[in-house]
């Protein structure tokens, strides 16, 4: 029951993670006319930030 628990906080702390990566402020930061490896800096930071949340509820969830 320890470990339902645990693994619960934190998924509420990935989704708060989410929410803090994907709100207004973050975005401004990555809203440039700039392209890294001929990609625009926003497309690049959500896809990095959503495969960084992807990657990270994968761990919760599968973990033991």
């Amino acid at each position: 029951m320890i470990k339902s628990n645990i693994k619960g906080q934190r998924l509420a702390a990935l989704f708060l993670l989410g929410n803090a990566l994907f709100n207004f402020p973050l975005l401004a930061l990555f809203n440039r006319p700039t392209t890294v490896a001929g990609i625009p800096l926003l497309y690049l930071y959500v896809f990095a930030a959503w495969a960084l949340l992807v990657a990270l509820l994968a761990f919760v969830v599968e973990k033991k």
